[in-house]
């Protein structure tokens, strides 16, 4: 995106924006694999992109809200952000505090305070459910007390960029040591400047915003175990 498009889209005065970067994952869309990885921008082209896209909306009177949307001061995601209320749903940051996201076309995904669920993929699957009268989920996942924590834990790191991990330490599902391995680990992200750690609290330093999913990544135990691939974090 060049300045002048950053500044033809602020022109437009819209309440809120998203700006994210193209995710290149060839092993799960096979279209991707027809583009040379040799010609996309690495990390650090990509950062500095997204921060000069960052400081012109914020020039034109924009919030950043969490990782990658921008706000009009006058919208409400801009009070929730202020007033630490901000959500993060599947389609990205939200002022809906509805504990449940129901998923409704063909692959769509729900939230529920129980766990996740995914309708069939296939739309002549879905819709042969829904012309059957049955529910169209094929896959579910049920949420382990500690994962509801974690999941706590990690929304408020990608929304306000700080948590305050004692605010968990006690709870059903809250690691025995309070959270003492994952402090541990973001030690290297706090010399490098990412991350400030004041005893239990965590704050994510302005320059390290781009790289909130990896702060977060440190509480989510699926990544540890080594499954699944992703995209680029930057």
């Amino acid at each position: 995106m060049r300045g002048r498009d950053v500044d033809l889209a602020a022109e437009l005065a819209p309440a809120r924006m998203s700006v994210f970067g193209y995710a290149h994952v060839p092993w799960m869309e096979t279209h991707q694999r027809m583009i040379d990885d040799a010609a996309l921008p690495g990390a650090e082209e990509r950062w500095r992109q997204s921060e000069a896209i960052a400081e012109r909306f914020v020039q034109r009177g924009y919030r950043r809200a969490g990782l990658d949307h921008f706000a009009r001061a006058d919208d409400a995601m801009a009070r929730s952000l202020e007033a630490g209320q901000l959500k993060r749903n599947f389609q990205g940051y939200t002022t809906d505090g509805a504990a449940a996201l129901i998923g409704l076309c063909a692959s769509s995904i729900g939230a529920l305070r129980q766990g996740y669920v995914r309708n069939a993929p296939s739309v002549r699957t879905w819709r042969r459910a829904i012309d059957e009268g049955c529910f169209a989920v094929e896959r579910g996942l049920l949420l382990s007390p500690e994962d509801v924590v974690r999941r706590y834990v990690i929304e408020r790191l990608m929304c306000d960029l700080a948590v305050d991990l004692s605010a968990y330490v006690g709870r059903e599902g809250a690691p025995d040591d309070g959270f003492a391995d994952e402090l541990a680990r973001l030690g290297d992200m706090a010399a490098d400047g990412i991350v400030e750690i004041d005893g239990s609290s965590i704050r994510v330093r302005e320059p390290g915003r781009a790289l909130v999913r990896s702060v977060c990544a440190v509480f989510d135990t699926y990544l540890q175990s080594g499954r699944g691939r992703h995209s680029a974090a930057v």
